[in-house]
């Protein structure tokens, strides 16, 4: 344990400099074209914003279909949405898109996916996901469509890896866990319980707003830092003694935080289904990840003789509760209205 403390004390500060100092919502893109009619189709378009204000995302088609004025334009629960009614006169259900390329300006200086799904009347449906280093797509409905479940499963590990609050849950956790058995029943607990809300949120039988989400996550990291303070100095709590039981309890929040990027793609029952398969996959394998990496650096550490200074061992918890206490104060303010 010893080793472990002084492991996070060392990295807390190295990695907290590289990302950003806020919770994070990794919500996607999203690009939908609907074949309504021999020579109609609908475009939707729905991008993130933060507030009021959109990051600079602009969807293109190569036949220029995109350039044409909107149908509608509005912001929505957190989305910029725009429509397209689009009439290609002549040609086979589908031809007007065969060959043609779908790209998103500004993605590449971007962290966000675009999940595109085309619908054409001969029932070919088409996924994919544009990323920043990749962020064009050739439409060819007639070749074998690439499944965008490994997409989904990159996004669920890019969401649980890409941002502090989450990560800090479980780095608590780790920190509070005494023996492998216990960490292997808090671990699994925290996976069955985000998994179920995860699906719940997903599927509209859950729902609570954003504002208060983030700021119970934060709470929930607020509230294991002074556990893992506890413990360290060998006290007891029921959270040290059972520390599987806050891990199902908060699980609970982060795994609706977990849904807010798949619920508002806007996709059918059958696509949610494997998006949610997918992304829930994804989170687990990031999850395993970086516990997995935490091991490794101690393992590492066992080989080496660094001299820590003295009360570096209480820091990563002091780290912690720090992180917690700031976001907890900003998603309070604006829960409360004063910001």
């Amino acid at each position: 344990m010893r080793r472990l403390w002084r492991l996070f004390a060392l990295l807390a500060g190295l990695w907290l400099t590289a990302v950003s100092a806020a919770a994070h919502e990794v919500r996607p893109a999203y690009l939908q074209i609907d074949q309504t009619g021999p020579a109609d189709y609908a475009v939707l378009w729905k991008q993130p914003t933060m507030g009021d204000v959109a990051i600079h995302l602009v969807p293109h088609l190569s036949n220029g279909w995109l350039e044409a004025p909107t149908a509608d334009a509005y912001v929505a629960d957190g989305f910029m949405i725009r429509r397209w009614q689009i009439h290609a006169a002549g040609g086979t259900p589908g031809s007007a898109l065969d060959g043609k390329t779908v790209s998103v300006e500004g993605l590449s200086d971007t962290i966000t996916d675009v999940f595109v799904r085309i619908r054409l009347k001969d029932g070919h449906d088409l996924e994919a996901v544009l990323k920043p280093e990749a962020p064009a797509y050739l439409i060819q409905p007639q070749a074998r469509a690439p499944s965008a479940a490994l997409a989904f499963v990159w996004l669920g590990v890019q969401h649980i890896l890409s941002g502090p609050d989450h990560l800090l849950f479980v780095l608590g956790l780790l920190l509070i866990v005494r023996d492998r058995a216990m960490l292997l029943k808090t671990v699994s607990a925290f996976t069955v319980a985000h998994s179920l809300t995860l699906a719940a949120a997903t599927f509209g039988l859950v729902h609570m707003s954003t504002p208060l989400l983030n700021a119970l996550i934060a709470l929930s990291i607020l509230f294991v830092a002074p556990e893992a303070i506890r413990a360290r100095r060998g006290g007891t709590s029921l959270t040290i003694r059972h520390p599987w039981v806050v891990a199902f309890a908060f699980g609970l929040l982060h795994g609706l935080g977990f849904a807010n990027g798949l619920v508002t793609l806007g996709l059918d029952e059958s696509g949610l289904v494997r998006a949610l398969l997918a992304f829930n996959v994804g989170v687990e394998v990031g999850q395993l990840l970086f516990i997995g990496l935490v091991f490794a650096l101690i393992r590492a550490l066992r080989l080496m003789a660094v001299p820590w200074p003295k009360g570096a061992a209480l820091a990563p918890g002091y780290l912690i509760g720090g992180l917690g206490a700031m976001w907890t104060l900003q998603y309070a303010a604006v829960v409360f209205g004063a910001a």
